[in-house]
């Protein structure tokens, strides 16, 4: 135990120390919040110096006629279409709109034209437009009052409730929920994929270098690979605590100095112009209570139930690959005769992260996502995903468990091929060899 704690202190000190590792985790923290806030800023700044687009008009039906707004200007010709290309085609404009002579019951024909391919949102925007014109025509053929139909339209918000077994009532969102089960499950993903390859790559460093042989003169194998294995774990863990604190502490602080508002109420405010006063008014309101629920609801997550959750599966899955990646360095001799050996590695955890979208944000209490969070090679990314959900006890429980014990036989396995590997060298090797490698018994 003394030679692992020895090793461990030589991994993490040997990592901390360099300089890649002190400018990674301070310029992670720095850019990050950088790049958002520099973000929000261009995106504020080219919403209020963007001029709005002209878009040239043939309406052969006379029905439809539009208002210009901050992102359009409509400019009606009054020509057949033939000429409004060539008259579009040698002016500067965005586009030219053609409204044929349409059936009000089955609408057809609407077509844009532009030089160059449009962005989705401006598109969608037009269709809008297009749309709402619509709606009040069939509003008039119908004689329908506007004010009456706005009237029958209630808008409702559904509050949620989860019951626990004890009958105590907890509010939740599902949006929430799922915002966290996606991000956490994405982080663990990484993390786990990233420092896994940092040990393949440290073992193959060593075995090349041949430190190793001098090394394991003193100490088994074995020691050697747990005591890598928990050391650069030891540095992960410490980064990525490192790495929350900062970026929290300076996205904060540099929104608050910016004085920025979300993008989200720079959005609103927009609309809002382009609405009479009491709309504005009540959208705003509206937003701003939707925005109160949204904290309100976000200080209700179980955040240290989390945090803990996150840290076992962050931990538990990190060592379960990590000693695969340690045999599979101790087997090659340089990154390149690894790749054949990645992909049956990383294909369970793969299969964890394509779960995390398919079955458990869609669906976490269903069989699927159970499974996925119970099988130890997917259950680090799946429980993660879920555990924001809601996930009874002795679930956790087992799946702990058995994450546990899939650490102790992946351990195992790895360590009887890397006390071998590890002193191979020049030799090809292919899954036969790991084999024959596993069943020697000295």
């Amino acid at each position: 135990m003394k030679k692992i704690l020895l090793i461990i202190q030589r991994e993490f000190l040997n990592r901390v120390q360099k300089k890649s590792f002190l400018l990674t985790t301070i310029l992670v923290p720095l850019v990050f919040p950088a790049i958002m806030a520099l973000l929000v800023v261009l995106m504020i700044r080219e919403a209020e110096s963007a001029k709005p687009d002209t878009v040239q008009v043939v309406d052969e039906s006379g029905k439809c006629s539009f208002e210009n707004t901050r992102r359009f200007n409509f400019v009606p010709l009054n020509m057949p279409l033939d000429q409004a290309k060539t008259v579009f085609q040698q002016s500067e404009n965005f586009g030219l709109l053609y409204i044929p002579d349409f059936n009000l019951e089955k609408p057809d024909g609407f077509i844009l034209y532009t030089k160059e391919n449009p962005s989705i949102e401006k598109t969608e925007q037009l269709e809008g437009m297009i749309e709402d014109r619509l709606h009040d025509l069939k509003l008039e053929a119908f004689n329908i009052n506007k004010e009456v139909l706005k009237n029958l339209k209630s808008n409702i918000s559904l509050r949620q409730f989860r019951i626990s077994e004890s009958g105590e009532e907890k509010s939740s969102n599902s949006g929430i929920l799922y915002g966290a089960g996606f991000l956490l499950g994405i982080l663990i993903y990484i993390f786990v994929l990233v420092y896994g390859i940092q040990i393949m790559q440290g073992v193959i460093d060593e075995k090349t270098s041949k430190i190793v042989e001098v090394i394991v003169s003193s100490v088994k194998p074995f020691q050697l690979m747990m005591g890598k294995i928990i050391g650069i774990a030891s540095v992960g863990l410490l980064q990525f605590i490192i790495w929350i604190v900062l970026i929290t502490v300076l996205s904060s602080g540099i929104m608050a100095w910016l004085g920025t508002k979300m993008p989200q109420q720079q959005m609103m405010e927009q609309v809002a112009q382009q609405m009479d006063n009491e709309e504005a008014k009540e959208a705003i309101e509206s937003q701003n209570s939707k925005i109160s629920g949204f904290l309100s609801q976000m200080n209700q997550l179980p955040f240290a139930r989390i945090a803990a959750v996150f840290v076992f599966y962050f931990l538990g899955g990190y060592l379960l690959y990590g000693a695969l990646f340690a045999a599979v360095g101790s087997a090659v001799d340089s990154i390149q005769e690894s790749q054949q050996f990645q992909f049956p590695i990383t294909l369970p955890l793969l299969i964890g992260y394509m779960g995390l979208f398919l079955f458990i944000l869609r669906d976490p209490h269903g069989p699927v996502s159970f499974w996925l969070s119970i099988i130890p090679f997917t259950s680090p990314v799946a429980m993660v995903g879920r555990i924001a959900f809601g996930v009874p006890g002795w679930q956790l429980a087992l799946s702990m468990a058995l994450l546990i014990g899939g650490f102790i036989f992946t351990t195992w396995v790895a360590g009887r091929i890397y006390r071998v590997g590890i002193l191979m060298t020049g030799t090809k090797v292919n899954y036969k060899v790991l084999a024959k490698w596993f069943m020697l018994k000295n």
